[in-house]
């Protein structure tokens, strides 16, 4: 019983991780309508920036998390309006062309940059180790994701849900014309959410790199991770991604532990009986918009 609650808590962690660094894919391409391939090259951003200020320049971990976001958020507003802006109103089709050769021109350059090794953030000494609860392992650096994944979740169902910008988007995403002439700055609604989302992603990317490691291919090797939690969730809502994480986290845990030898296979038999059964994802529309 003290195994399966360590790895349930373990999965948690991991789901909460997983959402955080969906859920900018998600804003992207559920409340934008917009296919954001290159989301993970935000993500190995934020991941590098606090790599380099906590071991090369000394930095507490916590002050970098902040420069993660942000740098990965500027990154973002700075492409999305040389670049990204002129893809809106394209197809599907040219938006994955042009994200993911962008994706493959982030991991040309970092490996360049900073060489293909595999690295890790180092930890205080606060966060390392674990402690016993009722003979359940808790992870330190664990519970300090869930608790930081877990107010950010909240507090972006909140923005999205309950202030006006979150309804000024949601006009701006269904009627961008309607919205314009009710005096909603379109373009920069669509901005500043981007940015946000990348910068969600470069958060995610340095609250990650312990974990999962960093090194210059982060972007496409948990690309179907981003693509399967926003899938399984439905593009609709923060919600369906919030649960298809936990799902998948505590589903790709408990697989690896139980059975090695098929558990990278887990999560995506998960994502084939749930779409089978849902086929457009939990929480997803029945009809296209």
């Amino acid at each position: 019983m003290t195994a399966i609650l360590t790895n349930l808590f373990d999965g948690v962690a991991y789901g909460m991780l997983l959402f955080v660094l969906a859920c900018g894919l998600a804003v992207t391409l559920g409340l934008m309508n917009f296919v954001n391939l290159a989301h993970g090259a935000f993500a190995m951003a934020g991941g590098y920036v606090c790599m380099v200020l906590v071991n090369r320049m000394g930095w507490p971990f916590f002050a970098a998390l902040p420069l993660a976001f942000v740098s990965a958020a500027a990154i973002g507003i700075a492409l999305e309006r040389t670049l990204y802006r002129h893809l809106y109103a394209r197809s599907h089709l040219d938006q994955v062309l042009f994200t993911i050769g962008l994706t493959f021109m982030s991991v040309a350059a970092v490996d360049y940059i900073q060489g293909s090794s595999r690295v890790f953030i180092n930890l205080p000494a606060a966060l390392q180790g674990q402690f016993d609860v009722f003979g359940v392992g808790i992870g330190r650096y664990r519970l300090m994701i869930i608790v930081i994944c877990g107010l950010l979740t909240i507090g972006l169902q909140m923005v999205l849900a309950k202030t006006r910008f979150g309804s000024r988007l949601r006009a701006a995403v269904d009627d961008p014309r309607a919205a314009s002439g009710l005096g909603i700055n379109v373009p920069q609604v669509f901005a500043f959410t981007f940015a946000f989302g990348c910068g969600l992603a470069g958060l995610g990317g340095a609250l990650s790199a312990e974990i999962l490691g960093l090194d210059p291919y982060f972007p496409l090797k948990f690309m179907i991770y981003f693509l399967i939690v926003v899938t399984v969730g439905g593009s609709s809502s923060i919600t369906g991604p919030f649960l298809a994480s936990f799902l998948l986290g505590i589903g790709d845990v408990a697989g690896k532990y139980y059975v090695p030898k098929m558990g990278p296979f887990v999560i995506y038999t998960m994502m084939i009986v749930i779409l089978i059964w849902r086929p457009n994802g939990l929480f997803g529309r029945t009809a296209a918009r």
